[in-house]
């Protein structure tokens, strides 16, 4: 009964089922990297909105009143340094 399994894998069927699971287990990783959400290493999410364009914005809408608006307004340029 020997050889009765045809004399196994050659190394080339080694080979490609060694490349099959590196692809197969990089894909994962890369999958699960990549639909964590807060994955991304050191990337923060821009809005689009400077602070003083959603301090102007709670004001018009309200949110806020005109003294708090202009107490806010004034640490937002005060901690940027300019004065406007």
């Amino acid at each position: 009964m020997m050889g009765w399994y045809g004399g196994g894998m050659g190394p080339l069927g080694w080979l490609a089922m060694g490349v099959f699971w590196l692809i197969l287990i990089g894909l994962i990783v890369w999958l699960v990297v990549r639909l964590l959400p807060g994955s991304s290493v050191g990337a923060t999410r821009d809005t689009g909105q400077a602070p003083l364009e959603i301090l102007d914005r709670r004001l018009a809408s309200g949110e806020i009143d005109l003294d708090t608006w202009q107490a806010q307004r004034a640490a937002l340029l005060a901690a940027r340094g300019d004065r406007r």
